[in-house]
């Protein structure tokens, strides 16, 4: 019987599809995107000292793992006139990043 292909690895994904944007720490310096770390439960668009696209002004949730999937599969249909440019199409990519940014507290 063929062995099944391993999961995907999220810390893998985050370090080569996310981290030339995103840091997970708000002491590091602060690149094109907010740093990730603690995403989860955090309001949409409140990162001290980062500055957010206007839509962000609008934004009236906190991120969770429905709303990051959202976010991943196509920003511009959560947040009008978000910058963020990267997109998932893959559904266990997306999981696999989102599982591990959610460990990242």
């Amino acid at each position: 019987m063929p062995a099944s292909p391993a999961a995907p690895d999220g810390a893998a994904l985050f370090r080569n599809q996310c981290a030339t944007c995103h840091t997970l720490s708000a002491s590091e310096p602060i690149r094109q995107g907010p740093p990730l770390g603690g995403v989860f439960g955090r309001p949409a668009g409140s990162v001290p000292g980062f500055k957010y696209s206007a839509g962000f002004a609008n934004a009236k949730f906190s991120w969770d793992a429905a709303q990051l999937d959202a976010w991943l599969t196509h920003p511009q249909d959560v947040i009008p006139g978000a910058v963020m440019a990267y997109r998932q199409a893959n559904p266990a990519t997306r999981t696999a990043i989102i599982d591990w940014l959610k460990e990242q507290h």
